[in-house]
């Protein structure tokens, strides 16, 4: 297994090795161990697993305020996704910047969303199904939070227009960075 730092380097893209034959592969997916030598040390504690019918779903960006924030390790068991990560923390020098990364069942490739991070993804083909491991606090409606997904000051090259993504009611309405009180 692979841990790779990416621009933002708290956000990390895990590669687990895959051993192949005749028959298909096996893959370790999640080793605390291996995981812990990179830093990457979360207890989690909920696993989380969601399916979008259509291409072009929105699902974000999420996160939740203390004390239930919440770290994420994501993979896609069926199809694909563009994976979205953006910093919250007040005090950081990439406060409102992103990581995006094509995660798809194919490759196998995972990301870790640490604390302080609004989470979204947009799926890039039908019938996607995504899971992942939930650190920190369980779901709380009373600490949940939302940023607008298609907020320019964002800059994401999300692969669907606003016309085109299937959208929550919560994530329509979302509001954008610069309404948004830090929250971490």
């Amino acid at each position: 297994m692979q841990v790779i730092e990416t621009d933002i380097p708290v956000v990390r893209r895990i590669v687990p090795k895959r051993f192949g034959d005749a028959r298909g592969w096996f893959s370790e997916t999640y080793r605390a161990d291996v995981l812990a030598k990179a830093g990457i040390a979360d207890v989690f504690i909920q696993d989380n697993q969601s399916f979008s019918a259509p291409q072009g779903t929105v699902r974000g960006l999420h996160f939740q305020r203390a004390p239930m924030a919440q770290a994420k390790l994501i993979r896609v068991l069926s199809g694909a996704i563009l994976d979205v990560a953006v910093d919250l923390r007040r005090d950081s020098p990439t406060y409102g910047q992103h990581v995006a990364v094509r995660l798809d069942a194919e490759a196998g490739e995972q990301l870790y969303v640490p604390i302080g991070f609004g989470h979204g993804f947009c799926t890039l083909v039908p019938d996607t199904m995504v899971a992942y491991k939930v650190a920190g606090g369980v779901y709380s409606p009373e600490h949940d939070g939302a940023l607008l997904w298609n907020d320019p000051a964002l800059g994401i090259a999300w692969p669907v227009t606003e016309a085109e993504a299937q959208l929550s009611d919560k994530d329509r309405v979302a509001p954008r960075l610069a309404e948004l009180s830090p929250p971490f």
